[in-house]
């Protein structure tokens, strides 16, 4: 799987974690080097309509949610766990909080006033004057303990729950995203892009250039062997 685009190895590493029972935790973080849009499993009909208006290459990925660019702006996490595990035992939506929780512990630590959002906090009335959401792509809405940074998206999450056992995916934004990329991709108004510029933060804008993104992984993944009891698995 070396010479594929990262994207797609990731994807094939995420599928392969569930074709059999998970006996234990798994994990691997990704550091794309080209762009690659990545659709939700619900969002099929994206994938017929995108060859036609250029842009990098899109696939369809197993897990929900809405549309994401990958590129050297974003750093992925995936996260295989058993059925049975503890961390994922309170259903969907309480599966994702250890995680939320501790990318936001460990971006505070790199000196950015980051917090997991609470499902309360979402059904509080929005404020008049925020922008309305862009409900096809992953960093244009909020769910359930993703990641927020002064009130905009730093960090979104996604996963695939199975008999097999359960796979959470993870996306952080490092570095400004090239929005009117994704759009442009999928055939979208540049409005859209605009309105995910405002919604969303990253860690360059947050922390500044003082910002390390490779010492920032190392530290994931220290907490993440910490917390599951091992070392990152090979793609």
């Amino acid at each position: 799987m070396a010479d594929l685009p990262l994207a797609v190895t990731e994807q094939l590493w995420n599928e392969q974690q569930l074709l059999q029972p998970v006996r234990e935790p798994a994990w691997r973080s990704w550091r794309y080097r080209e762009p690659m849009v990545v659709l939700g499993c619900a969002q099929r009909r994206l994938l017929a309509e995108a060859g036609s208006f250029g842009g990098p290459e899109v696939l369809l990925r197993a897990s929900g949610g809405g549309a994401v660019l990958t590129g050297p702006w974003m750093l992925g996490l995936s996260v295989a766990l058993p059925a049975d595990h503890p961390l994922v035992a309170e259903g969907p939506v309480g599966s994702y909080r250890w995680l939320g929780e501790q990318i936001a512990q460990l971006l505070q630590g790199a000196g950015i006033a980051a917090q997991a959002i609470a499902p309360q906090q979402l059904r509080q009335p929005r404020p008049a004057q925020a922008p309305q959401p862009v409900d096809w792509a992953c960093f244009g809405g909020l769910s359930p303990w993703e990641v927020l940074a002064r009130g905009r998206k730093i960090a979104g999450l996604a996963q695939v729950r199975r008999r097999n056992g359960v796979l959470l995916v993870g996306g952080l934004l490092l570095s400004p995203s090239p929005w009117p990329l994704l759009c442009r991709t999928l055939g979208r108004v540049e409005e859209d892009a605009a309105r995910l510029a405002e919604l969303t933060t990253c860690c360059a804008d947050e922390a500044g250039a003082a910002f390390d993104a490779g010492g920032f992984e190392r530290a994931l993944g220290r907490s993440l062997q910490a917390r599951l009891g091992r070392a990152a698995c090979p793609a």
